[in-house]
Order: C-alpha cells, then sequence, then structure tokens
C-alpha cells in the first residue's frame, strides 16, 4: 500500500501496524478508535457508587412515609375527626305538620332552627290565601297569638292589597303567570334566650313578584331581618310575636335580569329547604 494515506499524509509520517495510515494521540481526548480507550479515573467510578446509595437510601425513606411504616406518620393513618368533615349543629327536624317542620330541639340551636323555617313559611304564599294562611298561623303561633292575629291578617290582605300584587281575591294569579314569594334565610342572631322564652333574629332576602309576559310587578328582591319572640309551649317553640326592619341590605350585582319565563322555570324546579342552625 502506498504511503500516502486518505487525509494526504507522505512519506514524513511513520506508518503504525503496517496499514498505512499515521494517527495523532491528542493529549486529552477522551476516545481513540485505533487504539484502546483511555480509562475512567477509579475516583470517579467511586463517586458514582455512592450517588448510587444515596439515591437508593432516600428512595427508601421516601416509600417508607408513604407506606406509614416510621413512627412519626402513625397520627396521619387515623381517620378524620366527625367535626371536621360533618356539618355543626343539632340535626334538622323530620317531622312537619301542615308542611311546617316541628319538633325543634328545646335549646338556642333548636330557637334559632325555629325562627329560620317560620321565616320561610311566613314569606311563603300560603299567606295569601285565607285558608292556607289560617293553617299557618294556627300551627306556629301560640293559640292566644294566633287568635288575636288572624283577624288583622284578613283585613291587611284585602282585595284591594291582592289586586295591587296581580292576584284575585283568593289570592290566585293570572293564566299564564307565577307568583313568586319565597324568604330565604341568611343566618340568626339570638338576643335573649331562657328553657321558656327566646328572642331571635333572622336575616334574610327575599323574592316577591308577578312573573309573566303581562306582569306590571315584576319580580324584585329585598333584604330584611325578622325577629321573633318565641315560647316553649306544648313540646315546640311557638310565636308570640314578631316584627320586621329593613336590611343590612348589600350593594346590588352586575348579574343580568332573567326572563320571566326563565325565573317561573326556577320557581317551580327549585324547592325550599328545611333550616337547621
Amino acid at each position: 500500500m502506498s504511503n500516502d494515506d486518505q487525509y494526504g499524509g507522505g512519506a514524513g509520517y511513520g506508518e503504525v501496524g503496517g496499514t498505512g495510515q499515521t494517527r495523532t494521540r491528542l493529549p486529552e481526548s477522551p476516545s481513540d478508535p485505533y487504539g484502546t480507550p483511555r480509562r475512567t479515573p477509579r475516583a470517579s467510578r467511586g463517586l458514582i457508587t455512592v450517588v448510587g446509595v444515596v439515591v437508593l437510601l432516600v428512595a427508601a425513606i421516601a416509600f417508607a412515609n408513604q407506606s406509614g411504616d416510621t413512627p412519626q406518620d402513625t397520627a396521619s393513618d387515623k381517620p378524620p375527626t366527625t367535626s371536621t368533615t360533618a356539618a355543626t349543629g343539632t340535626t334538622p327536624v323530620t317531622t312537619k305538620t301542615a308542611g311546617i317542620p316541628k319538633g325543634f330541639t328545646h335549646d338556642e340551636q333548636g330557637a334559632q332552627s325555629a325562627a329560620a323555617n317560620f321565616a320561610v313559611a311566613l314569606g311563603s304564599d300560603a299567606m295569601f290565601k285565607k285558608d292556607t294562611r289560617h293553617t299557618l298561623v294556627d300551627g306556629i303561633y301560640t293559640p292566644d297569638a294566633a287568635a288575636a292575629l288572624k283577624g288583622p291578617q284578613d283585613s291587611a290582605y284585602s282585595p284591594a292589597f291582592l289586586a295591587r300584587l296581580g292576584l284575585d281575591a283568593n289570592g290566585t294569579p293570572p293564566q299564564g303567570s307565577t307568583f313568586v314569594t319565597r324568604t330565604v334565610p341568611i343566618g340568626t342572631r339570638v338576643e335573649n334566650f331562657t328553657p321558656a322564652t327566646a328572642k331571635i333574629a333572622v336575616w334574610y332576602t327575599g323574592l316577591i313578584g308577578m312573573s309573566g309576559e303581562k306582569s306590571t310587578d315584576p319580580v324584585r328582591t329585598l333584604w330584611k331581618t325578622w325577629t321573633f319572640e318565641l315560647n316553649w309551649a306544648g313540646e315546640d317553640w311557638k310565636i308570640v310575636s314578631d316584627s320586621q326592619r329593613d336590611g343590612p341590605a348589600p350593594v346590588p350585582g352586575d348579574v343580568p335580569v332573567s326572563t320571566s319565563d326563565d325565573m317561573s322555570k326556577a320557581i317551580k324546579e327549585f324547592g325550599g329547604f328545611t333550616y337547621a342552625r
């Protein structure tokens, strides 16, 4: 073979192994395609071994922590306490008479639950029809208070008053319209309590108006505080007297007003609640 190699080497370069090619070993070349590769220093191999051991040790510790085998994690295996997952307060009542919750507990929470549910009942459309109004009043007021209240209420819910709301003399809305009246408690406050009596304030928002294409009294919101004087009578809380005032009221939001059809559907499709403190 010629002494000239493929890289242009001539007679000035020595032959290696009879190949007719020359090579130059660079001082720091990591590899040599024509010779035995240089060995990695033993110090690097030792460092890799140490790092591998550390990684395995860290992984073992992490696995032990996840599996709860270490003493430090025994507390995390315990289920959460009831107070961290359950609603607070006394269990809501499960019985009703004429649609009115009854059987409230004989304590502050029971009085608050009673007041909230009384506000819902007195803010319903049952109050706009004489028969259902009398049944409701007899169910949640003391006998003396109910007897004194029904006459003045009948006068207040006069045909003229009902007509201003778009209802007929029997409290019935026109064909194709939905009368909306609903009370939604926001919170309650105990102003006074003894085992025999309680004074409870209920802050609520409400809806009232007529939903329909020909309605001249659109559904609107209101914010009020309803205060109830209660007596423990007949194994339940009963109203002795009540009063209302406006507010507190938040700043109105910027939610677009719904159509009368959407409002009518919502009132029919979304039911109310039994409230418990």
